[in-house]
């Protein structure tokens, strides 16, 4: 979880380097939060609000984390 939070610290740090294991926790925790958000919204029967303001939330820390681990594998953001 501390991987998760990480990323949401540096939120808008295009620079620098992302290890592996920051880049791939980050995407998991976005996978089961995406899960668990679709998962509520079916039961609740909504038109899927949740999901998209999680993701909107989580859209400029997710290209910012992407960007540092091409930094971190020698290529350019």
């Amino acid at each position: 979880m501390s991987w998760y939070l990480e990323v949401l610290k540096k939120y808008a740090v295009f620079d620098g380097r992302a290890r592996r294991r920051e880049y791939w926790m980050f995407f998991l925790f976005n996978v089961i939060i995406a899960f668990v958000l679709g998962f509520v919204e079916g039961i609740i029967g909504g038109p899927g609000v949740l999901g998209l303001l999680y993701s909107l939330a989580v859209l400029v820390p997710g290209i910012a984390v992407s960007m540092r681990r091409l930094h971190d594998t020698g290529r350019s953001g």
